[in-house]
């Protein structure tokens, strides 16, 4: 029985024409049944100019203009908007691979545009062994062609080169044609991921599956080098009951052999923003604490403050104004664990833990009944403990979260010009929240989950919704 189970999900699964060394691979199954992404991408577009459907579909191939969302497009360039596409982006070039309704028209279409690129008079394809293959310099540097097998081809075009051939045209063009002298192997496992598109990134061992409507964009995938904790089966955690609030806020059932990996990650980000702490005694409190913990977590972020300092790494690490909670084993042995903390520079000890005076603010940690909750604001903490409920609920799955796109947003927009020039690591950040942060905006929620599956794998999902008016 298991061998038949086997072949039918191989039989359904999608069987992308990637090429080899690719670092992105993007399989499309079905070009005409992108209608949902589409539409999802025409609103999203309308605040954020890099998610307008025309900027990534111009992606889609080597040098043809192609339009999914209007299959006439397609046709006219002999391409079958009811086939597959795959694009593989590797280091010396593009590849992208379709099926074919007319190979001539294709030819046509192709050549005129190599020899507009090229400046060539004329195009003169070569077969051998059944495959028709093209190639062509282009004036603005590198190569481009393909290669043609019945109805499928395999465009290219590459990346460097400038006016001396570097030899990467030839590179390309025996690749195109290997791929078009095989059939694909099924990928089984995009079979096991809802979408219409799938974006692959071999190296990180990273698929992604994706689908949409006008309201929402929906990604669903697999990874194998996430640089995450193991995690429990989904179950009963006491935060299971509360209300999703903040700008993140997210549970965590870590396994027991995670939360060693999480609390260290805790402490490395304390231990930064508190120079002066003693790194023996702050990594011995770390693993006593690690010891006294169940997994549960809930992490909530409630905003970025106004105009943080970033500049500095305690002021990143005082910029979100969050808190966590963990789930403790026993209050009484936690305590105990804790006490060492007394004894820090800048230590004050309070009724129910210690306030940690370090530069840039303060750290709170405090331990009500079996929660232990780390802060670096006082209002976040206190209202995390006010809100923490008697009894937990069921999570379906072992992490979940919630952002509130609108508090992203406005967190985005606190890093400024300046904070670039001064430290470029921030210039990723300034330059989503210069794109997106008008769309983040007008989103309506962003919410998510993710599991641990077998061989160290995590399987992850996340919704982005908008309104469901304009």
């Amino acid at each position: 029985m298991l061998p038949l189970v086997l072949a039918a999900s191989l039989a359904a699964a999608p069987a992308p024409r990637a090429a080899t060394a690719s670092g992105i691979v993007v399989h499309i199954p079905r070009l005409d049944a992108l209608q949902g992404v589409t539409a999802f991408l025409d609103r999203a577009g309308q605040h954020a100019a890099l998610m307008r459907p025309v900027v990534w579909y111009a992606e889609l191939h080597p040098f043809l203009s192609l339009d999914p969302s209007q299959p006439d497009t397609l046709t006219r360039m002999g391409i079958d908007p009811a086939g597959p596409m795959t694009v593989s982006l590797r280091a010396n070039g593009r590849v992208s691979c379709a099926r074919l309704t007319d190979p001539k028209v294709f030819q046509e279409k192709a050549a005129a545009m190599l020899v507009s690129a090229g400046g060539k008079p004329e195009v003169k394809p070569t077969t051998s062994g059944g495959v028709t293959t093209v190639s062509l310099p282009r004036e603005s540097g590198g190569q481009a062609g393909y290669a043609l097998k019945g109805q499928e081809a395999c465009a290219f075009a590459t990346t460097g080169g400038g006016s001396v051939d570097d030899g990467q045209g030839q590179v390309m063009l025996k690749e195109t044609s290997r791929l078009v002298g095989r059939a694909p192997k099924a990928d089984a496992r995009l079979a096991r991921l809802p979408g219409v598109l799938y974006v692959l990134l071999p190296e990180r061992g990273m698929v992604v599956g994706m689908d949409g409507s006008a309201t929402e964009l929906r990604l669903e995938g697999t990874a194998t080098q996430l640089p995450l904790p193991p995690f429990q089966a989904s179950g009963a955690s006491p935060y299971g009951a509360m209300k999703p609030e903040g700008m993140l806020f997210s549970r965590a059932r870590v396994a027991p052999a995670g939360v060693s990996q999480a609390v260290g990650t805790v402490r490395a980000s304390i231990q930064q923003a508190c120079p002066r702490c003693p790194p023996a005694e702050m990594f011995s409190v770390a693993s006593a604490v690690s010891e006294r913990l169940t997994g549960n977590v809930l992490v909530v972020v409630d905003n970025v403050g106004q105009r943080p300092n970033l500049r500095t790494p305690e002021g990143r690490f005082f910029a979100p104004r969050q808190a966590v909670a963990a789930e403790v084993t026993d209050a009484a042995a936690m305590k105990s664990a804790l006490a060492p903390l007394a004894k820090f520079p800048g230590a004050k000890a309070l009724e129910d833990g210690y306030a940690l005076d370090v530069k840039g603010g303060t750290l709170f940690v405090r331990l009500k009944g079996r929660q232990l909750v780390v802060g670096n604001d006082e209002a976040v903490v206190r209202s995390l403990q006010a809100t923490l409920p008697q009894e937990g609920a069921k999570l379906p799955h072992s992490v979940d979260f919630t952002v509130d796109p609108k508090r992203l947003a406005s967190g985005l927009n606190q890093v400024s010009l300046m904070d670039v020039v001064s430290d470029q690591q921030l210039a990723g950040i300034f330059a989503v929240g210069l794109e997106l942060g008008p769309l983040l905006a007008r989103s309506e929620h962003i919410s998510g989950w993710l599991d641990s599956v077998s061989g160290g794998t995590h399987r992850f999902s996340t919704t982005w919704t908008l309104p469901a008016s304009p």
